[in-house]
């Protein structure tokens, strides 16, 4: 036992000898195995066998050192991956996005969106017998004005010159249905998705003022954009 003690503290000392210049190790590698050796030598002399290879004190520090770098690149890819809400201003406030800077470039965007009638009202409108007047026509119309108020519906959205706007109603039999396309078209700076999605938006909810006196049962629904062309972002299709 004694032999052993001196032969640690010869091991202590031989450890702690100082390297040139005022650094005791030349890296906190050689720091970090030195006292792993001296710790033990240190159990070794206690116990008289060397202990368990568990490695924990490396094995936290690998742990840690994966895990902030797991932190560090999921923060990065988030950054990278979520794009900016341009309609959010520094202080989180709601802003109107200031468009002077942008080409004027030719804008498409055609939306969809289904009227679900049910059998009973949709034998009436396909055969023209509601009590209000002619569903699909007044709907188509309802359609282009929508569009053309978007950016007074839709408080950012800005007040845009339309040049064509088209609706069109199609009778779905197998669904007892009407599905409802619209496309906006306009040469600016900005694009006209709100506006093709308003249009279809507002002539479904108008089949179903036409309609709600027959029944309440009616249900408006996938509303959604189909695509989009122009602009800094380019080209966009649903189905692509």
């Amino acid at each position: 036992m004694h032999a052993q003690k001196v032969m640690f503290l010869r091991r202590v000392a031989s450890k702690l000898t100082p390297l040139q210049g005022s650094r005791f190790f030349s890296s906190s590698n050689d720091l970090f195995k030195s006292i792993q050796e001296l710790n033990q030598v240190e159990m070794e002399s206690v116990f008289g066998e060397p202990p368990a290879s568990s490695g924990l004190g490396g094995s936290l520090d690998t742990q840690t050192m994966s895990q902030e770098s797991h932190v560090v690149t999921n923060d990065v890819t988030q950054k990278e991956s979520f794009p900016v809400l341009t309609h959010i201003g520094s202080k989180g406030e709601a802003q109107m996005v200031d468009v002077s800077s942008k080409e004027i470039t030719k804008r498409i965007a055609s939306a969809s969106c289904k009227v679900l009638l049910g059998q009973k009202v949709f034998d009436l409108v396909s055969a023209n017998q509601m009590e209000k007047g002619d569903v699909l026509a007044v709907a188509k119309i309802a359609g282009i004005c929508g569009a053309k108020q978007t950016s007074n519906l839709i408080p950012l959205c800005h007040n845009i010159n339309l040049s064509n706007v088209h609706v069109d109603l199609t009778l779905n039999p197998r669904e007892f249905s009407v599905e409802i396309v619209g496309k906006a078209v306009c040469s600016g700076k900005t694009g006209v998705e709100m506006e093709a999605l308003t249009a279809v938006t507002i002539a479904g909810l108008t089949v179903y003022d036409m309609c709600k006196a027959a029944s309440k049962d009616i249900l408006v629904t996938d509303v959604r954009l189909e695509h989009k062309t122009g602009g800094k972002s380019g080209d966009w299709y649903r189905n692509k």
